[in-house]
């Protein structure tokens, strides 16, 4: 059995935690970095044939233009030969030392304090032995995989004929140490290097649309999306319906928030590969996001039997979760945790049992949970974020803000900019006002650069603007989200979008229908109250107020604070009847 992300996948297929936004936001493999390696059955090595004769660089196709810092382009050189490669290394090189100014510095000094948590030394004074004994059975592992592959070198070898020669596989050509290293601009740059060696590599061009989804859902920066999306056509073109170019159009797709395509890409590459990992974790993420919650349950169980692991684990959680099954979730997830390995797994599904047990209410398990996570890794911002939202809750605004701050520094998504913003409101310092109004008009920019992008962000739009923007902008953006997709995080947006523009009555049945799946989120019940409040429906108010205030008592800095004045007027309301 298995478990995202916030509108809810890494290079492996993992969804990310959800702590940025309500609904869970979905990448393409492992939050802490591409998670690539592709298994026995999904790895493929390029063919040479005529259908190959023009392939064009990796700097053609946009393989060179990716400063991995996560900057600007710096646009196609054109050049194959040594130096141009020298030349983009040393510029990423470049690139990746600007972007460690001052909001990294920050960053790093926010994991300096993590590393002195103590619930973050303790975790990792207890892991360590763990860790030894795991390393030793991966040794062995590897010994015999470096046995298996030199076998396999020397039959390639041996299997060449007429001056045809077998190009290396990114898997093959690619350490995966590296590749689950956590540093997925590290990744992209081997990647790189290899394909400016092996263009015709049609594996090596889907793991780098991968990497590059990978790359702009964890740095914020929708501009890799166009990227991605020219090194999945090169290894079509090279190979039509390879199921791993496939898979990483859905995994695409998902990223942009196109959940129709993104199914219809993951049954294309199940069509070549049923036991393909990404294509059955984008398959049960399109089919969440599309609101098809039966066919969702049915796509885990099948992902489930034909590939159990991490990725499949968490989906599987998540759907759970969204039918308010909660102790199965929590269940699964921590056997989840129980099989990571690499410190992006545990960073990962740490992080998402800290946002399942915050969602509880439960602050000490979730800040426990987010210390595991940043013992792994130390600069997970999906911890750091969960942590300050915890933090928050639990009364440490002082610290909550100090966390939230670094995280908005270095990467300024919709989630974050929100929680930010509210905790300057609510501590009401002298120029806090003007600080959250800040934090607002970020969420506008980067809500733009996403649909210069192709992403779609309406939901993103519709959540901030009903609370801390433009009334009628929210309301158009949820409409137009719930044309595309009847799910509960939007049927809870237009309903939220209506209710603030003073049309509680259409407002109603779709708060209802938000709270009808049993999802346990305190957020949604609290939006139900005050529209039933509104309709005049006191006792169904009180019931979900008081649901909202007991299930998670700090879910929002300022949407406590009102659930809280809500249903205190109306208990002296009926006091005075």
């Amino acid at each position: 059995m298995p478990r995202r992300t916030n509108d809810s996948a890494p290079a492996s297929g993992h969804p990310a935690p959800p702590p940025a936004t309500p609904e869970r936001e979905h990448g393409t493999g492992s939050p802490a970095g591409a998670k690539t390696p592709n298994p026995p059955e999904e790895t493929g090595t390029s063919a040479t044939g005529p259908e190959q004769a023009a392939t064009p660089s990796p700097a053609e196709t946009g393989a060179d233009d990716t400063p991995v810092a996560g900057g600007g382009e710096s646009g196609d050189s054109g050049e194959a030969d040594g130096s141009a490669a020298e030349t983009d290394a040393t510029g990423q090189r470049a690139e990746a030392e600007a972007d460690t100014g001052a909001p990294g510095k920050k960053l790093d000094a926010v994991g300096a304090r993590s590393a002195g948590d103590p619930r973050v030394v303790a975790v990792r004074r207890v892991s360590a032995a763990g860790r030894r004994w795991r390393v030793a059975q991966l040794a062995g592992c590897a010994a015999l995989l470096a046995v298996a592959l030199t076998a396999g070198a020397i039959a390639v070898g041996a299997a060449k004929d007429g001056g045809t020669t077998e190009v290396a596989s990114a898997s093959a050509a690619l350490s995966p140490e590296l590749l689950t290293s956590g540093d997925i601009d590290t990744s992209i740059t081997a990647l790189q290097g290899h394909l400016r060696a092996q263009p015709k590599d049609f594996s090596g061009w889907a793991t780098l649309g991968l990497a590059y989804v990978e790359q702009a859902r964890t740095k914020g920066d929708p501009a890799r999306y166009p990227q991605a999306e020219r090194a999945l056509k090169q290894s079509l073109d090279l190979k039509p319906d390879n199921d791993q170019a496939l898979a990483g159009r859905a995994a695409l797709a998902a990223a942009r928030h196109d959940f129709k395509n993104a199914l219809t890409y993951a049954d294309r590459a199940l069509e070549q590969n049923p036991y393909s990992e990404r294509a059955l974790s984008s398959r049960i993420d399109a089919l969440v996001e599309l609101g098809r919650y039966d066919d969702a349950s049915k796509a885990a169980d099948t992902a489930d039997t034909r590939r159990p692991g991490i990725p499949v684990f968490t989906r599987y959680a998540y759907v759970r979760e969204l039918r308010g099954d909660v102790t199965t979730a929590r269940r699964v997830l921590e056997q989840a945790l129980a099989t990571a390995t690499s410190p992006g797994d545990v960073a990962y599904v740490s992080s998402s049992l800290g946002q399942l047990a915050w969602n509880q209410g439960d602050y000490k398990e979730a800040l426990n949970h987010y210390a595991r996570a940043l013992a792994a890794d130390e600069n997970y911002l999906p911890a750091l974020e969960g942590r300050a939202r915890a933090e928050a809750a639990d009364g440490d605004s002082a610290t909550a803000l100090r966390t939230m701050e670094a995280v908005v520094a270095r990467y300024p998504l919709p989630g974050p900019l929100v929680v930010l913003g509210e905790l300057y409101e609510d501590r009401g310092a002298d120029g806090d006002r003007a600080k959250a109004r800040d934090q607002y008009a970020l969420v506008d920019a980067w809500t733009a650069l996403a649909r210069a992008n192709k992403v779609n962000a309406d939901l993103d739009t519709a959540l901030a603007a009903a609370d801390h923007g433009d009334k009628a902008e929210a309301l158009r953006a949820a409409r137009a989200e719930w044309s595309r997709r009847h799910t509960v995080h939007t049927a809870d947006a237009l309903a939220w979008a209506l209710h603030v523009n003073g049309r509680d009555e259409e407002a109603l049945p779709y708060a209802r229908r938000a709270t009808a799946t049993g999802y346990r989120n305190a957020a949604f019940r609290y939006h139900r109250g005050m529209i039933e409040r509104a309709t005049g429906n006191e006792k169904e108010a009180r019931t979900h107020l008081t649901a909202a205030l007991e299930l998670n008592p700090g879910f929002s800095p300022l949407g406590a604070r009102e659930a809280r004045k809500a249903l205190k007027s109306l208990e002296a309301t009926e006091a005075a009847r």
